[in-house]
């Protein structure tokens, strides 16, 4: 915990990843767990998996001993209480370490706001990290906690995961509660860590039905599929760079070598991306006021005044392309087992941007439109996996995604992990981090 913390008021303060930081309390946390180890030996692990963890919690996310500013100067009215998932880290024995950055509210897929600075790659300081959980997976790439808690609500787990080098889990949707529940139903709640292993250490932690979450409580349901042979579609969206083919490509190649068919196809859905806006925008509209506009990220606001305009009949034709998606989808995953592609089609962007030069204003209302593997798998609530599958030839990390049917979770993570042995680990990124700094 001690070293933790020493690394973190050394490396953040270029890094950018959180926004506040424990102090004396977890250092205390982790006396006590000390003390129950030598206490009770390997056995306090069989009630306590994550004794002595650290992990950092996305200021998107309720936590009652740390402020929650949500990326926002607009005051946060929410109770001062753990969210489930937080509570359930706490009980398995984890230590929150601290609140890591995010844009206001999450509106975009980097991490730039009002009330912090950008957060920055850990790989190349004068990139981004992606977001808008940017500072969740800089944080765990740059060896700041052992793992991280981020949401994803189009993107925003996978896409730093790629870009930084680590692995992000969406779950399905409704597998881990989200309190409070977003209306928009596209948000989801997953953990992000250096290794596929701990992803899922994590995640058997904060799964599971809460009664603040009706969704939750619903349960989700899928066949499990078990062969060994999967059916694996490859797909290349428009726009992929020529190096995220190249090391993307790598993973093609070992879920080929592992024994699967693996079938380059063609994208299979039109492009939701006009309906994820309305959908996007009516929601934000709906949860703020013209009094707080002041306040606002100037960025987020032009998304607002475009849901303003949007009728209940457009909001409803949007929630019919959702409809139709799944539909799509579903029938896709009768012809195969999982689908795979690279996270991200282009390399990190700039640290003060939102988006490549083309999908940069906000008022063009592309600003999610850059990352067309990410999206549509929310509007689904399809799980979803972003792990590294090499680095460019400038040095930078590649993700590549795996997503299965909607609550095939246990069948993308399981892929997940022998993938992630056949390619092998990245080198570690701090050393650059810290050789910049000191």
């Amino acid at each position: 915990m001690q070293s933790v913390l020493t690394a973190i008021q050394k490396t953040d303060i270029e890094l950018g990843a959180f926004v506040s930081v424990a102090g004396d309390e977890a250092v205390r946390e982790a006396e006590l767990a000390d003390a129950r180890i030598r206490e009770e030996g390997p056995a306090v692990f069989d009630r306590q998996p994550l004794l002595g963890i650290t992990v950092s919690v996305k200021d998107l996310i309720q936590t009652g001993d740390l402020p929650t500013a949500r990326g926002s100067l607009l005051e946060n009215r929410r109770p001062r209480a753990d969210a489930p998932s937080v509570a359930r880290l706490r009980a398995a024995g984890a230590i929150v370490i601290g609140k890591t950055t995010t844009s206001e509210y999450g509106w975009s897929a980097s991490t730039v706001s009002r009330v912090a600075p950008p957060t920055r790659n850990p790989w190349d300081l004068e990139l981004s990290a992606g977001g808008s959980s940017g500072g969740a997976a800089a944080a765990v790439a740059a060896g700041l906690g052992s793992g991280a808690l981020g949401t994803d609500g189009a993107g925003s787990i996978r896409i730093p995961s790629a870009f930084c080098g680590v692995v992000g889990y969406k779950p399905s949707f409704a597998k881990v509660p989200y309190v409070p529940a977003c209306a928009d139903r596209l948000s989801h709640q997953g953990p992000i860590a250096r290794t596929v292993p701990d992803v899922i250490e994590l995640a058997s932690v904060i799964t599971g039905g809460h009664p603040q979450d009706p969704d939750s409580m619903l349960g989700v349901h899928e066949l499990p599929r078990q062969r060994r042979r999967l059916r694996i579609g490859w797909i290349e969206f428009p726009g992929t760079s020529p190096e995220v083919r190249r090391v993307s490509e790598q993973g093609l190649d070992a879920l080929a070598a592992q024994g699967h068919r693996v079938e380059r196809i063609e994208v299979p859905f039109r492009d939701p991306y006009p309906a994820l806006v309305d959908i996007l925008a009516a929601s934000d509209a709906a949860g703020t006021s013209p009094a707080d506009e002041e306040w606002c990220d100037p960025g987020r606001l032009a998304i607002v005044r475009h849901g303003r305009t949007l009728s209940a009949a457009t909001v409803m034709r949007a929630e019919e392309v959702r409809l139709a998606l799944r539909t799509t989808l579903h029938q896709i995953f009768d012809r195969y087992d999982l689908l795979a592609m690279a996270t991200v089609p282009i390399e990190p962007i700039d640290p003060h941007a939102i988006g490549p030069d083309w999908a940069s204003r906000p008022e063009d209302l592309l600003w999610l439109a850059w990352t067309p593997a990410a999206y549509p798998f929310n509007m689904t609530g399809q799980p979803a996996v972003s792990l590294p599958a090499g680095l460019t030839r400038a040095g930078l990390p590649v993700g590549l995604q795996l997503v299965g049917p909607f609550g095939a979770d246990d069948l993308v993570l399981s892929a997940a992990r022998r993938l992630e042995a056949d390619l092998g680990p990245l080198p570690a990124a701090p050393d650059r981090v810290t050789e910049r700094i000191l």
